[in-house]
């Protein structure tokens, strides 16, 4: 494997997880009703476990409401059981062929336990970012054994700290303006 590909691999890895951190942070309620709030929650339809969004349309008609139309009306009851047990703090109510969703306020206590859990994603994103880099180094030096340059090994090294360090920092900022959406009354 050359030192570009092993480049090319991590960068691609540290991206994924980078996009990983952002659909997490789309679960974490913040003031305003957003459909990716409920999107993925898991729901037992048709014999197995399917999320939300395959079952139906989720809106947000205003701005402290969800709406959710399921495409098989036989589904409702287990859609509203499934976001009762979410444990996002919600009450769904079946009005004919939707289910409202109105959110209610968060108490300072509750954006605060949002921050934190944004923080412990960040970080479990900050140590995926590493075990990449650490993948990557070891790649390489195995990859100095097998023949490639020094130089090049030690300029692949370079730019696999660069990758880390540009990641993490990504991280942070989606760190900070989460934090800054959760708290923004």
């Amino acid at each position: 494997m050359s030192t570009d590909e092993i480049l090319l691999e991590t960068e691609e890895k540290m991206l994924k997880t980078e996009e990983h951190l952002v659909q997490q942070f789309a679960g974490v309620r913040t003031g305003k009703a957003s459909p990716a709030l409920i999107e993925n929650v898991h729901v037992e339809a048709y014999g197995s476990h399917m999320r939300l969004k395959e079952l139906a349309t989720i809106t947000a008609p205003e701005s402290r409401m969800l709406m959710v139309q399921p495409f098989d009306i036989s589904n409702t009851k287990a859609i509203e059981k499934a976001i009762q047990s979410a444990n996002l703090g919600l009450n769904p109510a079946t009005q004919g062929k939707f289910i409202r969703i109105v959110l209610p306020d968060l108490s300072t206590e509750r954006r605060q336990e949002f921050v934190k859990l944004c923080k412990k994603i960040t970080e479990e994103g900050r140590v995926a970012i590493r075990n990449e880099r650490r993948q990557a180094m070891d790649l390489l030096k195995k990859a100095k054994n097998d023949g490639t340059s020094e130089d090049e090994v030690k300029g692949a090294e370079e730019e696999v700290q660069k990758l880390t360090d540009g990641y993490i920092k990504k991280l942070e900022e989606h760190l900070v303006h989460k934090e800054k959406e959760i708290l923004t009354v």
